[in-house]
């Protein structure tokens, strides 16, 4: 039976990227070598990793005012890399906690500058976005969480600011475009839209480096990765080739444009079923901030709930409950995620409150 992959991540990848993947396993480019036990100095992946940075490049339109990484150590990693790189300990960056990680980003910073918190919503269990908030001009930069994987919310507006603004990007990179000069540095797991678990993607403004003075462990500092293009020791290949694989998926289905159009029209699907059924109700307080990549949704009592789960798994849905902090089901729908297997889903929400509405 076909499975409807909703986890929230490691996420869903492109059938045709898996079948690649695996035929890479066993012999990578014809070479007789699997990709798992190729040198990183070889010819064959130095290729795969220019090629991965020229599709980044590609995809979001970047300038060579930007320089790319692929890092290991996950976006968590990147919680303290971004302020060690930025921040003096005399300057102040401002944060906005939206989620559990947005949460954590700002605790780690504090241990390198001054941290203000110009907005939260972790009193209402971080059910909508903050509105209304202003970016000082001293700020030394602005650090969002575009989507909020546990909460269900989602930016889709970006603050009129001249303060770089640092994004964890995670969980809906390459889902949509981007306004990416408004950005000074951008990073993200790639274990949602962009590959395996096992590499993080940053993008850095290079004018933004450079001006820290404290000491910085080479293995910590951006500039040690961007002179040795992401090589300066043995980087993720098989997770940077899986994620090459994808970011070609991308582009042949019609780069970030066409990725949008096609998140949009599951979101719609989806919510629409939502609003319009009796026994369900998302988590998030405002429409306008509910994420495209992971609705939350809470059953109306116990029997609903044990009949939906026992329901979806009967048809092949799997990975859809919600995170404990948030409770009820979680349906993640990532660009691999085909708009069929959201019709399974609604399909099966249709049909229980045919039974029990």
């Amino acid at each position: 039976m076909k499975k409807h992959n909703f986890s929230a991540g490691p996420a869903i990848l492109p059938a045709s990227v898996l079948e690649e993947a695996a035929r890479g396993v066993l012999n990578i480019n014809d070479s007789g070598l699997s990709i798992l036990e190729i040198s990183h100095r070889s010819k064959d992946f130095i290729a795969i990793a220019a090629q991965a940075e020229q599709l980044v490049r590609e995809l979001l339109n970047l300038s060579d005012e930007y320089a790319v990484m692929f890092l290991s150590g996950g976006a968590s990693s990147q919680f303290f890399m971004a302020p060690m790189n930025l921040l003096n300990e005399d300057e102040t960056a401002c944060y906005v906690n939206t989620g559990s990680w947005a949460d954590k980003a700002a605790k780690e910073a504090k241990n390198f500058g001054k941290i203000e918190t110009l907005a939260s919503s972790k009193d209402q269990n971080y059910t909508f976005i903050p509105r209304g908030w202003e970016v000082p001009a001293y700020a030394k930069y602005l650090h969002l969480t575009s989507n909020n994987t546990i909460y269900g919310t989602q930016y889709h507006w970006w603050p009129d600011t001249e303060v770089p603004i640092v994004c964890d990007m995670s969980s809906d990179m390459f889902s949509r475009t981007i306004p990416v000069e408004k950005f000074g540095l951008i990073y993200a797991g790639a274990q949602k839209n962009m590959g395996p678990a096992g590499t993080t993607l940053v993008i850095v403004r290079k004018d933004l480096l450079g001006k820290v003075t404290r000491t910085i462990p080479s293995m910590l500092q951006y500039t040690t990765h961007i002179e040795n293009d992401s090589m300066y020791n043995t980087p993720p290949v098989y997770a940077i080739y899986v994620s090459m694989l994808t970011l070609k998926w991308i582009k042949e289905q019609g780069g970030l444009t066409a990725m949008e159009a096609h998140n949009q029209a599951k979101g719609d699907l989806f919510y629409n079923e939502l609003d319009a059924n009796p026994l369900f109700h998302g988590t998030v307080t405002v429409k306008e901030d509910r994420s495209l990549m992971n609705p939350t949704f809470l059953a109306i009592n116990e029997e609903v709930d044990k009949a939906f789960d026992t329901a979806a798994k009967a048809v092949g849905i799997d990975g859809i409950r919600g995170h404990r902090s948030v409770g009820g089901f979680r349906a993640s729908m990532y660009n691999a995620m085909p708009l069929e297997g959201v019709q399974v889903l609604v399909d099966v929400m249709k049909d229980i409150a045919q039974k029990m509405g």
